[in-house]
């Protein structure tokens, strides 16, 4: 490993170099690497650890104490809004009067008050309505659903280690697809798809460590550690070495452990959604950037966040429309018995 790392070694002054990766048919196969077992195993980890039945429901901003917000998680409707101190609230996105959207109510001296005949709810609940606990974390907002997840409940959600908000600049990207979670994280414990499905973004890709089938059942030694180069154009790009962890059962995070930007981590949260029409899941695929540097020039940088946050979940939603399709595609083979791994 010391070895490969030296051969992609920089200038510390110079974050980015000129890529010699061949044309996208003549770069070196990784199918021989990609071991189903090893893939399988890891996911079944994975899934195996606890999350405390807490689900991801939103990016933190999206959800003010101006409107509420709504959004079904595991089946369950829910409603999310702000009180007048800032703290986030959820419970049941049905009215208990006569079942109104709360998604369409209206937010009063931080209570909901629902449009149909006034029933004013609040974060101590109201007749026959109970809020869920919920938790934010500055970049996410979660919501426990002990019902749904069926899991003993946590009294916080596993939140990946960050970089700390003062020193970052976050973005938020959401989008569906018709799969499960496990479809959505198996897409992730399988980096060696990367400079392959993604050659638009990613070049000279070599995963330089894998966790045996039988590795233990620990996060920290449970991960995937790759040397990648960022593709800024065809030619040049910013060489880092990436780590690849589950912390739960719904999220992979991918640290940056050296190289440019080293401390940055982006998080891929899958949330369950419900089924659609024709009885197919829907997962929301929540993937937070939170970057990092310690360039002087990063400091300017996160002076134009507002700016930079549209750039990033741009970025995020273009790898996510090809990695959507292989959920989708692993998820209708999977459930049709034509999954080969």
């Amino acid at each position: 490993m010391a070895g490969s790392w030296a051969k992609r070694s920089w200038r510390p002054d110079v974050p980015v170099r000129r890529s010699r990766a061949p044309r996208w048919a003549e770069q070196e196969e990784t199918w021989r690497s990609a071991k189903p077992p090893v893939i399988a195993a890891a996911l079944k980890r994975a899934l195996s650890r606890p999350s405390g039945n807490w689900f991801v429901l939103a990016a933190s901003r999206e959800i003010t104490g101006r409107e509420p917000f709504g959004r079904t998680v595991a089946g369950t409707e829910v409603v999310a809004w702000r009180g007048e101190d800032g703290r986030l609230h959820a419970g049941p996105g049905a009215c208990p009067h006569l079942g109104a959207p709360l998604s369409q109510a209206r937010v009063h001296c931080g209570e909901l008050v629902c449009r149909w005949h006034g029933l004013k709810l609040g974060e101590r609940g109201g007749p026959w309505w109970a809020p869920f606990p919920t938790y934010d974390d500055g970049v996410l907002s979660w919501v426990r659903l002990d019902e749904a997840g069926a899991e003993q409940a946590l009294p916080e959600p596993v939140v990946p280690v960050r970089p700390p908000r003062a020193a970052g600049i976050d973005a938020v990207a959401t989008t569906v697809g018709s799969c499960e979670p496990e479809d959505v994280v198996a897409n992730r414990l399988d980096p060696w798809h990367g400079s392959w499905f993604h050659p638009y973004s990613f070049a000279d890709l070599s995963v330089v460590r894998a966790p045996e089938v039988d590795a233990p059942d620990d996060v920290d030694s449970d991960r995937f550690d790759v040397d990648v180069t960022f593709r800024l154009s065809r030619r040049i790009g910013v060489p880092v070495r990436a780590s690849f962890t589950c912390p739960e059962p719904r999220t992979v995070v991918m640290h940056v452990v050296d190289g440019e930007g080293a401390g940055s981590v982006v998080e891929t949260h899958a949330t369950p959604l419900g089924t659609d029409a024709l009885g197919r899941p829907r997962t929301a695929v929540v993937e937070a950037t939170v970057a990092h540097s310690t360039r002087p020039g990063f400091r300017a940088a996160r002076g134009i966040t507002p700016v930079l946050r549209p750039v990033m979940r741009r970025v995020a939603l273009r790898l996510w429309r090809d990695d959507l399709a292989y959920a989708e595609r692993r998820y209708q083979l999977r459930s049709t018995g034509r999954w080969p791994g």
